[in-house]
This record gives C-alpha cells, sequence and structure tokens, in this order.
C-alpha cells in the first residue's frame, strides 16, 4: 500500500484539488486532477462536456482517465465528485490507490462552490437541495475510503497535516 497513488474523493467543494496540490508537494510526489485531465482529453470544459453529451459519457471518460493515471507513476490524484460512486473507477482506486475522502459539511461547500458558477450538476433552481441529496447518495460511499479527514474551513495546510499524519500511522510515506 505504502507505493500506491494517493486518490482524494469527495464532494465537489472539499478541496481535493487545492489539498492534492499542497498534498503531492509535501510527499515529493507529481500531482494530477482527474478533472483537468478529462477537459485536455475532450478538448473543452466538463460544463460543456456535461451539456454536450451528458453525464454517463463524461463518468465513461472519467473512468478511463482515472485507470490510465493510476497504471503511471505514484503520484497525488485528485478526482470528480462522482469518480468514486462508479463500481468500476471505485474498485480500481481500492485495488491501485490508496483513497482519502475529505470530508465537509453543507454550509462550507455551499460557500465554496457558489463562487465557481462552473458546477454541472447544481445548475439547477434548489443547488443547496441538489447538494444535500448529494450528500446524503455519496457519503456512505466516500465511507469507504481507506483514510477520511474532516475539511471544515480552517487552513489548507491543516488538512494536509491531518492527511500525512494519518498515511505515516499506515506506513506511507513521501516520494523519491
Amino acid at each position: 500500500m505504502a507505493e500506491r497513488s494517493i486518490v482524494l474523493v469527495g464532494l465537489m467543494g472539499a478541496g481535493k484539488s487545492t489539498v492534492g496540490r499542497r498534498l503531492a508537494s509535501v510527499l515529493r510526489l507529481p500531482f494530477h486532477d482527474a478533472d483537468q485531465e478529462i477537459e485536455t482529453a475532450a478538448g473543452c470544459s466538463i460544463s460543456d462536456f456535461f451539456e454536450r453529451y451528458g453525464e454517463p459519457a463524461f463518468r465513461d471518460g472519467e473512468r478511463k482517465v482515472i485507470a490510465r493515471l493510476l497504471a503511471g507513476p505514484r503520484h497525488v490524484l485528485a478526482t470528480g465528485g462522482g469518480a468514486f460512486m462508479d463500481p468500476t473507477t471505485r474498485a480500481l482506486i481500492k485495488a491501485q490507490g490508496l483513497s482519502v475522502w475529505l470530508r465537509a459539511n453543507i454550509d462550507l461547500l455551499m460557500e465554496r462552490v457558489t463562487k465557481r458558477p462552473t458546477r454541472p450538476l447544481l445548475k439547477n433552481d434548489d443547488p443547496r437541495g441538489t447538494m444535500e441529496r448529494l450528500m446524503a447518495e455519496r457519503y456512505p460511499v466516500y465511507a469507504e475510503a481507506d483514510i477520511t479527514v474532516d475539511s471544515n474551513g480552517g487552513p489548507h495546510d491543516t488538512v494536509v497535516q491531518q492527511i500525512v499524519a494519518q498515511l505515516h500511522a499506515i506506513g506511507v510515506k513521501a516520494g523519491t
């Protein structure tokens, strides 16, 4: 498990990309953001991809991108909020990665996601209701992650320190 990639999972707004970049720096590992990799592969934004092709096509592309990244050298990977919900992707992460759930409360998530109007699942009349529904659906699945760290509004570096402490506790060391 010590040589596996570290895969951050959680809802949109939990801080996966920001924490992931900092964690990668601390661990001296490369960082990849699955959403950015998907946008590069698709040649358009995730929002545009959802609009043009729908969520099932997006999840298929996401599954392929994550599989490709996990097959490569060890790194820190920030996934999209729905990636870990896909049973195939979740099994792949369990087999080839070490999953870290960044758990956050509804108020913090809403504060963060309303700053960026690019979240396809929240483009509706009740984004908070949508987020509450997503929490109810996804939190039991996210709880299957190897490590859980609360990301509740403190400094991102504090979250990184908590992750590093838990990684060290299970024998995971920095990269080379």
